[in-house]
């Protein structure tokens, strides 16, 4: 199992569609919220994510194709 901590930055057309629900159905992805603020005109949420390396790899493609920002992070800092 592989894990990955990123950052994820939702535009306001998003904020309202089961993004992590999805993630996690459709790529089999145990997420754990750690931090998030959801607001009407946008959203941002910090997740940890376990899955076999092959599924956090489709799961973080699926994101960024729906338009979704994907920011890692290592130690509470986001990597350039």
């Amino acid at each position: 199992m592989a894990r990955m901590r990123v950052r994820l930055t939702f535009p306001a057309e998003l904020v309202q569609q089961p993004i992590i629900y999805r993630l996690v159905k459709d790529f089999d992805i145990v997420t754990n919220i750690r931090r998030a603020e959801v607001r009407a005109d946008h959203g941002w949420v910090v997740l940890e994510l376990e899955a076999p390396e092959e599924g956090l790899d489709r799961g973080v493609a699926w994101l960024k194709a729906q338009g979704v920002t994907v920011d890692p992070i290592e130690h509470d800092v986001l990597l350039p």
